[in-house]
């Protein structure tokens, strides 16, 4: 399987597939080589014995053409199903996945150093500004203690810190 290697748990990724077209990733930045979560390597394996073999090494192929599966379809028949059997409402693309981790990244206060090699970026403005737009448990959390700074636990306002300076 061209891209895994469950020695050293990583996958390389090295191409991409858009609308059924097989080619090189977007930017050099997107080349990279990823961290394989123990728990993610043992259902990869155990995926790959009941897959169809490919002589490109493809782990996600469609046995009819030995090549991936599009996109459109998977979101279609797979994503849709499944975000409406979890009470999801909506659009879920792509990107909704890219968002989701980028939010979870930040939920565990990984650097932002990391979440962009992580998700592969070739500027830091693109995770920070592109994907980090969502309503984080700590962006509540940080409003409402400023919040509580200028109204006070009374809902009195307090002198701002910055009176004076």
């Amino acid at each position: 399987m061209a891209g895994f290697n469950f020695d050293d748990n990583t996958v390389m990724v090295q191409r991409g597939v858009v609308q059924g077209h097989v080619g090189d990733v977007k930017t050099e930045c997107s080349k990279d080589r990823l961290p394989l979560d123990a728990q993610l390597i043992e259902r990869l394996l155990e995926y790959r014995t009941k897959c169809h073999p490919t002589s490109e090494g493809w782990l996600f192929s469609n046995p009819r053409t030995d090549k991936p599966y599009h996109q459109g379809q998977i979101q279609k028949t797979h994503l849709k199903t499944a975000a409406t059997a979890a009470g999801i409402q909506g659009k879920v693309g792509w990107h909704t996945f890219r968002h989701g981790y980028r939010s979870f990244l930040d939920s565990t206060n990984a650097p932002l150093g990391v979440q962009k090699e992580l998700m592969r970026h070739a500027s830091i403005s693109t995770t920070m500004n592109v994907y980090g737009r969502a309503m984080s448990d700590g962006k509540r959390l940080a409003n409402s203690n400023v919040v509580g700074m200028v109204l006070g636990s009374n809902g009195g306002l307090h002198q701002s810190p910055l009176v004076g300076k």
